[in-house]
């Protein structure tokens, strides 16, 4: 078994000069987009689509446009008083974490591999050493491959065999998430000849002659290709050897009998303890498909499949031993319970309940050890537990922690091993890590890396509360600030909400963000529905139909903030990523009064047209199909690009957009800024960036990311009127 754990450009400052902007517009304006009438038909509407002709991304006159759109906003942003002296803060505040490690992976042999980026460094190197204390040895840098393509390649994943002498590891370049998936032995450190291409989350499953592994491969490598993510197949695939050759082992074309969806990716992952093959179909629904059949079948043409869980059972996680299968279902219980099944009988209608559902708190995680079950819990998205339940009890034994814990992660070796670290942090609190040990109940710390000091934010206040939405449902609200602030109303307020996927925000420690506290404001998180901080019915509620309550809960905590005197419109700014932008923009389209600044973070502009990108059809089961007549007008309802209106007063607006994103398609966020900018009607400036060189900021340098959070703080912290950050531009609508 392997165990797994993940961790989170400086631009330089220029005067605001247009002489080098080749499209053609106002000296120092956003340039405009032209309008090309289109028309959709969707179930008797009519949709006018004004930027439709944005969907076809190569075309040179779309990407001129995105070009100089991101020289005048980083013109703009960069004539930001106070903006450069905070990104040399921020910077600063992120070389004293001397080293951040990500893809952790520890075998059963003790054998650490992760990714580590030092203070010096702008992106990670492939390490590993022996146990927790050993010599730690390079293995590869990603600088040094494919140098002369002028790219900036990444790892985007690491998964060693079981026995560590062999690690295949992910490299995709510019933020693109488009992987090669190499192989190496890992005491020469020599890189197998064969590369395999059009990977992203290959999840690769080791067999135990460490010299087969299966993984999973996209039919296309082409970011643009609307079928890229369709039909994708999973594979067998013996080290040394032409990967065009390898066996189909799961697949809509291979297995027809099964009803594999063109959405959905087909993963095949090998247990040794069991000796069987379980096959998973999934998309964004965390409800598994499952299927098991014996490894030894792995030779045959065709391997006879037989089901075990369907959408229906509501199963999100499985962990197995030589004798059961332990799974997590919403199925009758909201807030999840832990149920098991003989491996050798798997019914779900006759499985053991282990861990029953909690009616005040949601069950996050689980692993087995060989000292019983270890599972956490969290209260209203915010305040962690930490479990233990043994083989002969069937009541859990709460675990008192070193210090009270947002957020706690627990991690074993497997069900026949002792090792168990627990993960601990919060909004203010760094994450440690300890070694727990369950004989005498003690935790040891046992950090992969030194912990840095931060003084600055030592005197900071957590309160969380309880705000009455649109409806009367309440709804968690994190409040972060300065211990001793004032409720006069004048604060500035940074509010970040998301909403979707039944992904939670759990608390996290982030000292760039947090210094937004640093000047006197009020860092704030929305938990709202869709999200999973109360568990599958929270998701529910803010899911196609009911998508709605996301932003309405967002604006419900916006009003809170204000009514009760925290801050004002005029002092509050907002920002969400991804499926975030959804809750952002449409919060801003319907109360744009509500705020002084907006940021959607490679957001979902225009949901309408998500299936018609590259990563459209999986996100159907979250968000609902315009082929169906009632998920269409929930699709239109979560709109934001279709709910703008023209000659409405907006806030100010950052958009930003990765020219590489494989997640959310430039075009999203292009489309929305460019009408935004032809709609408003207020003197606020609209600014749309552009990352040429990114993504969805998986793989993002370190540079990259401390200039995106330099921009976002920067531009909230002038728009609230914060008077150390000032800047003078020419509005489009002076021209």
């Amino acid at each position: 078994m392997i165990i797994k754990t993940t961790s989170y450009e400086s631009s330089e400052t220029s005067p605001l000069s247009c002489s080098n902007i080749r499209y053609k517009f106002h000296e120092c304006t956003a340039p405009e987009a032209p309008v090309k009438n289109h028309t959709h038909k969707y179930h008797g509407d009519k949709l006018e689509d004004p930027y439709h002709y944005m969907e076809k991304t190569d075309k040179p006159e779309f990407v001129e446009w995105l070009k100089a759109q991101n020289t005048y906003a980083r013109n703009v942003l960069n004539s930001i008083s106070g903006r450069n002296d905070l990104q040399n803060k921020l910077m600063e505040l992120e070389n004293r974490q001397k080293a951040r490690l990500s893809y952790v992976n520890i075998t059963e042999n003790d054998k650490y591999f992760y990714v580590k980026r030092t203070a010096d460094e702008e992106i990670g190197k492939l390490y590993m050493r022996d146990n927790i204390s050993g010599t730690e040895q390079l293995l590869f840098d990603p600088q040094n491959y494919q140098a002369a393509e002028n790219k900036n390649y990444v790892i985007t994943g690491v998964y060693p065999s079981d026995n560590a002498e062999k690690v295949a590891f992910e490299v995709a370049p510019n933020g693109s998430e488009n992987a090669h998936l190499l192989i190496m032995d890992v005491d020469s450190k020599n890189i197998h000849s064969e590369l395999i291409d059009r990977v992203w989350f290959a999840t690769v499953s080791w067999l135990p002659d460490a010299n087969h592994f299966l993984y999973n491969r996209l039919n296309s490598s082409d970011l643009n290709d609307e079928e890229r993510e369709l039909n994708s197949k999973n594979f067998l695939h013996k080290v040394g050897t032409d990967p065009n050759e390898d066996k189909q082992i799961l697949s809509t074309e291979n297995n027809p009998d099964l009803g594999i969806k063109a959405e959905e990716f087909p993963l095949v992952y090998y247990d040794k303890h069991s000796d069987k093959l379980y096959g998973l179909t999934v998309t964004v629904d965390k409800y598994l498909t499952m299927y098991m059949a014996d490894a030894d079948e792995l030779t045959n043409e065709n391997i006879n499949w037989q089901k075990i869980f369907d959408k229906e059972h509501e199963v999100m996680d499985f962990e197995t031993d030589e004798q059961f299968i332990y799974f997590t279902t919403s199925k009758d219980a909201p807030n999840y319970k832990v149920m098991r099944m003989p491996v050798n009988n798997p019914d779900f209608a006759t499985a053991k309940t282990v861990i029953p559902e909690n009616k005040n708190e949601v069950l996050k995680d689980f692993d087995l050890s060989n000292k019983g079950i270890f599972y956490t819990t969290r209260k209203n998205g915010v305040q962690s537990k930490l479990y233990h339940i043994s083989e002969n009890s069937e009541n859990p034994n709460h675990i008192d922690l070193p210090f009270i814990a947002g957020n706690v992660n627990v991690m074993t070796k497997g069900h026949n091993y002792d090792d168990i670290w627990v993960r601990l942090n919060g909004w203010t609190s760094d994450y440690r890590r300890f070694k727990y040990n369950p004989d005498d109940n003690s935790f040891k710390v046992e950090e992969l890396t030194e912990r840095p000091e931060y003084p600055e934010f030592a005197n900071l206040v957590v309160e969380e509360v309880m705000v009455p939405s649109h409806d009367g449902t309440m709804v968690p609200l994190s409040l972060i600030y300065k211990r001793g602030l004032e409720r006069n109303g004048d604060n500035p307020v940074l509010m970040l909400g998301y909403g979707s996927y039944g992904a939670s925000i759990n608390p996290f420690f982030n000292p760039k963000a947090l210094m937004w506290t640093a000047e006197d404001g009020i860092f704030a998180v929305a938990h709202v529905r869709g999200g999973g901080e109360l568990g599958e019915k929270w998701h529910r509620a803010g899911y196609k139909s009911t998508k709605p309550n996301t932003w309405k809960d967002f604006i419900a905590c916006a009003e809170y903030l204000h009514s009760e005197n925290y801050s004002s419109p005029q002092k509050t700014a907002i920002f969400g990523g991804s499926a975030g932008g959804i809750l952002i923009g449409r919060a801003m389209t319907e109360r744009p009064d509500l705020f002084a600044a907006a940021i959607p973070v490679v957001g979902c502009m225009n949901p309408v047209r998500m299936e018609n990108s590259p990563n459209g059809p999986v996100n159907i089961p979250e968000f609902g199909s315009t082929e169906n007549p009632e998920e269409y007008k929930a699709l239109l309802e979560m709109d934001a690009y279709h709910h703008l209106e023209d000659g409405r007063a907006y806030p100010a607006t950052l958009i930003t957009a990765g020219y590489n994103d494989p997640r959310v398609a430039v075009w999203q966020p292009a489309k929305y800024a460019a009408k935004l900018q032809s709609y408003n009607s207020s003197n606020n400036p609209i600014l749309f960036t552009v990352d040429f060189e990114g993504g969805h900021g998986v793989g993002d340098t370190k540079s990259q990311q401390i200039r995106e959070m330099a921009d976002i703080l920067s531009f909230s912290l002038w728009q609230t009127g914060n008077p150390a950050y000032t800047a003078n531009i020419i509005n489009m609508r002076d021209r």
